[in-house]
């Protein structure tokens, strides 16, 4: 298990929703020794935030901006690159159907599907990158290429298995390709991470073209989005989170991404 991922974990966990407004609430709870109604306050507030970060409707506030910052490709013909790559967003550890082995997270598989889809109809080679953060013996990289060769027939050319975030993900795919004299990517994976994996990629020196898939906000809103969920308070953190990362690498003073139209 990699210290890099166990600190941002723990950040993560501190700074964004549920736990951040756990803790804020305590805060107003132990103000309220001394100062009742401030401490009041603050427990209030923090219980109609987490409130309302539980709602579809927030999550989208926060989440559309990214998502539509790298609108979906018209066609596969529209593909401007020399490779297509395709990023790991996690695993299921010892999956018991498949007799105890790991295999791609549900948001992993949609961006194997994808990049599955471009690929058959462009030709292109294939990277997958993604590693083993939480210390598992095998690459999520690996556990990809598995399945896109077994079950969708799909060549994978190059395996980067080394990286533990997506900035790595960047530096570590692009030495590959650059070995391989190959200098434009489309990048395939979830519209709200694409923002901040087409900044870090650019930052290495390739030309990226967006393709991003597993788009969450469609801009229309029903009596549940009105609503605390699970789902809702899930998406908010996953957009927090984009957004944080996005702070990050403008503090570490990255280079602001180009965006264009990908059709």
């Amino acid at each position: 298990m990699s210290a890099s991922w166990v600190f941002n974990t723990v950040i993560g966990t501190i700074l964004l929703p549920p736990f951040n407004m756990i803790l804020l609430c305590a805060i107003g709870l132990l103000v309220a020794h001394k100062r009742p109604r401030l401490g009041r306050r603050i427990s209030a507030l923090a219980l109609l935030l987490l409130t309302a970060l539980s709602t579809g409707f927030i999550a989208s506030q926060l989440g559309a901006p990214l998502e539509n910052r790298n609108p979906p490709l018209a066609t596969p013909a529209s593909l401007d690159a020399e490779a297509i790559v395709v990023l790991a967003g996690g695993r299921l550890s010892e999956a018991p159907e498949y007799g105890g082995a790991d295999v791609p997270k549900l948001i992993t598989l949609g961006r194997m599907r994808y990049g599955a889809y471009l690929q058959r109809a462009s030709g292109l080679p294939l990277l997958v990158s993604g590693g083993s953060p939480d210390g598992a013996p095998e690459g999520e990289a690996t556990l990809m290429a598995r399945v896109l060769q077994g079950e969708m027939g799909v060549p994978v050319r190059w395996i980067e298995d080394a990286s533990d975030n997506t900035a790595q993900n960047a530096e570590f795919s692009a030495r590959i390709l650059r070995q391989a004299g190959i200098q434009k990517v489309a990048l395939v994976t979830d519209a709200l991470h694409m923002p901040r994996a087409r900044r870090a990629f650019e930052q290495h020196g390739l030309t990226v073209q967006a393709a991003p898939t597993v788009f969450v906000f469609r801009g229309e809103h029903s009596f549940n989005s009105f609503l605390p969920s699970v789902r809702g308070i899930d998406l908010s953190y996953y957009a927090l989170h984009e957004w944080l990362g996005l702070l990050w690498y403008q503090l570490h003073g990255q280079k602001p991404p180009t965006f264009s139209s990908a059709g």
